[in-house]
């Protein structure tokens, strides 16, 4: 792992640990708004809006790297800021504080995209993306127990602490791309595939809307009902959410990573199943809660994931990665003000009936997803598919196409590290090459085989296997 690229997961993190343990309804808010014993539920809508917008416009307002870093810095600054009310009595300041940090924090996280992008080759996007969800749960989880059973302000203090480190973190990320990474992809994709494309990204921001219309659920609905279990809940609320995520990250290689997409949503079935049949007990809290989140886990890394693979077909990932995450935040409004209609009983039947309907037109689109996007990603997936071969294999299929091409031996040697999903920068100083001199041997490379892409060049051995 590059230094950039693990400095960026680390800031990154520390940002998302605060987005889940204060403003996205998280324990440390919680703790100090039950202290004064005040009700500002409906701010929390209010403040999911200005999330959701951040995000969406993000891309709008910046274009480049250097931007997407002064923002990062910038936003994180506001919410030090707009944290340090909360300390103090109840007032208008506390509403607007909410507001203001949402909003700083839908630009922070889509103006990431940049270095998502740029410091993570295809074939290692899932384990970023795996990475910064499980770092930043395991902080939540620690900051949540500190507030519950120590004290809110000694969590929020260590909150603005970790903000403090993740602007250290922010500081040491490069203004300036510093990684070529192969742009063919990009511009190929733009003169070919531009309507698949935007149909694959409206798909995928539909169903992950849809599929997140429970989270809603299990903010308004299903964590209130349990709210008695303070101790069980504040350690055990994310852990399936982890251990799904560490499987899914670690999945064999031989098992379809799609059947757990099946998988997670007959979890997501039965847990509102489980929630509407069994009382409130703890034994019906580690059913409900490990079923809910152990999917939600699932997804997350999925659409993550997948989002970090557009990137690389886009100019702009800021757009991409802030508008695909922006339909995580509407599903959860959605959910979350249908989940706040009536009293308890009615909503827990309402809501139940409602995650069925969800999870049945899910099944109905996920099918069509996955073709839209095999489509797209299908460069992906080939490389992914080489990486995994077993030595002997690649190296014949390396030898064939060293044959078919007549390459020479450094042409050879660029095809090799090309198939492994090596960027220009990288075959470049793994080669002690300049970059113009590897992209002339990649061109050559090209001509000979007579493909125009990396998608064509592996599409000759899939064609012969």
């Amino acid at each position: 792992m590059t230094k950039d690229r693990r400095h960026s997961i680390i800031a990154i993190s520390l940002f998302s640990f605060y987005l889940l343990s204060f403003l996205f309804e998280g324990q440390v808010l919680h703790t100090i708004i039950k202290r004064f014993d005040i009700s500002i539920q409906n701010i929390f809508l209010y403040a999911i809006i200005a999330n959701f917008l951040g995000l969406f416009i993000c891309g709008f307002l910046i274009n480049n790297q250097k931007n997407a870093k002064d923002v990062m810095v910038f936003s994180t600054i506001t919410c030090i800021l707009f944290i340090m009310p909360f300390f103090f009595l109840p007032s208008l300041l506390w509403y607007i504080s909410l507001i203001i940090s949402s909003f700083a924090a839908g630009l922070y996280v889509a103006a990431w995209g940049f270095y998502f992008k740029n410091y993570t080759s295809s074939n290692e996007k899932i384990k970023t993306a795996a990475d910064v969800l499980v770092l930043s749960n395991i902080l939540m989880i620690m900051i949540n127990m500190a507030a519950i059973h120590l004290s809110p302000y000694i969590a929020l203090a260590s909150s603005v602490i970790i903000l403090f480190i993740s602007l250290y973190f922010q500081m040491q990320l490069p203004k300036m791309q510093v990684i070529d990474k192969d742009n063919e992809i990009t511009g190929n994709f733009e003169a070919a595939s531009q309507r698949n494309f935007i149909n694959a990204f409206i798909l995928l921001f539909i169903f992950i809307t849809i599929i997140t219309v429970n989270s809603g659920f299990m903010y308004q609905v299903i964590n209130p009902a349990f709210e008695h279990l303070k101790w069980l809940v504040s350690w055990y609320w994310a852990i399936p959410y982890i251990i799904a995520i560490y499987i899914m990250k670690n999945l064999p290689k031989k098992i379809n990573h799609n059947y757990m997409l099946y998988v997670a949503i007959a979890m997501i079935g039965f847990s509102f199943l489980a929630f509407m049949a069994l009382g409130r007990s703890a034994g019906s809290y580690l059913i409900v809660n490990t079923l809910m989140l152990g999917a939600c886990g699932v997804y997350d890394l999925f659409w993550w994931s997948i989002l970090g693979e557009m990137l690389d077909y886009h100019d702009n990932p800021a757009k991409i990665f802030g508008m695909g995450l922006s339909a995580n935040v509407l599903g959860i409004f959605i959910g979350s003000l249908i989940g706040n209609i009536g009293d308890d009983i009615n909503a827990r039947y309402r809501t139940t009936i409602i995650a069925f309907v969800v999870v049945f037109v899910t099944l109905m689109i996920l099918p069509i997803l996955h073709k839209y996007l095999l489509n797209l990603l299908r460069n992906h997936a080939f490389l992914s598919t080489f990486y995994k071969m077993e030595e002997v294999k690649q190296n014949k299929n390396i030898r064939f196409l060293i044959e078919l091409g007549k390459l020479t031996q450094r042409e050879s040697q660029i095809a090799e590290l090309l198939l492994k999903g090596r960027t220009y920068k990288m075959i470049a100083e793994e080669l002690y090459l300049s970059e113009n001199t590897v992209k002339t041997h990649v061109k050559n490379i090209y001509s000979k085989l007579q493909v125009k892409s990396k998608v064509e060049l592996m599409g000759l051995i899939i064609d012969k296997d």
